[in-house]
């Protein structure tokens, strides 16, 4: 289904915080409630899948996640599965692969976000070195047919060292394996550079391309000029608010403009 949308539209269900993290509000309930909220919204407002992130939990690990938050990330998923009918994934943040392909395995996700997949980054958890080795191998062991999708040079990081957007991508394309690549801004929400999307559509001419923050009513046509889809979730809120729930004619404006049927 990821394959036939063209094109490929997926909204972030960005979860509250979790059991451990600081900012937890103590109930799980709460925290399903709003996850369902979102999901519903995006599936009714005619977007093609989700992607279910654990965006509450900051300050973020560079390594794995405590069980808890693997646990609760399951429990959502699996409440999510039971409401709705379009395809799902993971971003187990800040960059814990192989957790995500494990929800994949477990609760019937399609794909994974893997912030550092290829190289070195270095962000506010410190350096995060790429696990493309272990990641891919993970995939291969429990849960072959999940879609890996990469960011290149990932929002709220830097490179270690000299990092041309062209190469980062072929190297994450070809030697990392990734079956999609993810160009975003500098931060969540944040527009991406026209010309690093050019300049990786350039060198990855076949590749899966997909635009990773910024995408909004506005801009979504001539994002998609270059690019395959889309992953969104800051514009399609109350108000464009990062922290509020997914509006639906937020949603449903902003595929019909995906779409080009507000044209």
């Amino acid at each position: 289904m990821i394959a036939e949308a063209n094109p490929f539209l997926a909204g972030v269900v960005h979860l509250p915080a979790l059991p451990g993290a600081p900012r937890y509000a103590g109930s799980m309930d709460t925290v399903i409630e709003r996850a369902l909220h979102d999901a519903r919204t995006y599936e009714h407002g005619g977007m093609d899948a989700l992607i279910i992130e654990n965006f509450g939990d900051a300050p973020f690990t560079a390594g794995t996640v405590e069980p808890e938050t693997l646990a609760a990330m399951a429990c959502a998923a699996q409440a999510i599965k039971e409401e709705i009918s379009i395809p799902y994934g993971f971003n187990v943040l800040r960059n814990d692969a192989h957790s995500a392909l494990a929800l994949c395995a477990a609760a019937g996700g399609t794909f994974i976000r893997v912030n550092v997949h290829s190289g070195a980054m270095v962000t506010d958890q410190g350096i995060i070195q790429g696990q493309a080795y272990s990641t891919m191998r993970k995939r291969a062991a429990i849960c072959p047919a999940v879609r890996v999708f990469a960011d290149i040079l990932v929002k709220h990081a830097a490179p270690l060292g000299e990092a041309p957007i062209e190469k980062a991508a072929l190297d994450t394309l070809q030697r990392g394996q990734a079956d999609g690549l993810i160009v975003s801004g500098w931060g969540t929400g944040a527009a991406v550079v026209e010309e690093d999307l050019k300049a990786v559509r350039g060198v990855c001419p076949n590749a899966f391309l997909l635009v990773g923050s910024g995408a909004n009513v506005e801009n979504v046509k001539d994002l998609l000029a270059y690019a395959d889809g889309v992953i969104v979730g800051s514009s399609l809120k109350y108000d464009g608010h990062l922290t509020n729930p997914v509006d639906f004619d937020r949603v449903q404006a902003f595929v019909a403009a995906a779409r080009g049927l507000d044209d």
